[in-house]
């Protein structure tokens, strides 16, 4: 599976997967409602599948213009901390205006989510190369060592 299917598909399950595991840890965390939790889970994850999609492609681009296309362990860390660190910069402020908590609190939140998300990106990235392949971007181009 290769370009935008690839990309949508990557992100619709990546979200999806996510939110069964957020909102039940948002209610329980902060004492709120299924449904409260649901809704933030709801716009956390719509930020977070946008922000997908425009990293996955500046990544990919970058990544084709590499003379090793191969996704090493060091380029899979590289693209989960540069997808979870701008992630952060977009959700902090959301998280604190929903929950209605500090940005320091909600900093630290994300920190927990933070946590959870970069290994969750890490092996749910693995684990969809492993099912769909990887992209064009990541074959070794023919004649190139």
């Amino acid at each position: 599976m290769q370009g935008t299917k690839r990309k949508v598909v990557q992100a619709l399950l990546y979200e999806l997967c996510a939110m069964g595991f957020v909102s039940p840890a948002i209610a329980l965390a902060f004492d709120r409602s299924m449904s409260y939790s649901g809704i933030l889970a709801v716009m956390l994850s719509s930020i977070a599948m946008s922000w997908n999609m425009l990293f996955n492609a500046l990544f990919e681009r970058w990544e084709a213009r590499q003379p090793s296309r191969e996704r090493t362990l060091r380029r899979r860390l590289l693209h989960s901390l540069g997808f979870e660190g701008g992630l952060t910069l977009l959700l902090v402020p959301v998280m604190a205006w929903w929950l209605e908590i500090s940005l320091v609190a909600a900093l630290f939140t994300d920190i927990g989510l933070l946590a959870f998300f970069f290994v969750y990106a890490f092996v749910f990235q693995w684990c969809f190369d492993r099912l769909f392949g990887v992209p064009d971007s990541a074959r070794a181009v023919p004649g190139c060592a």
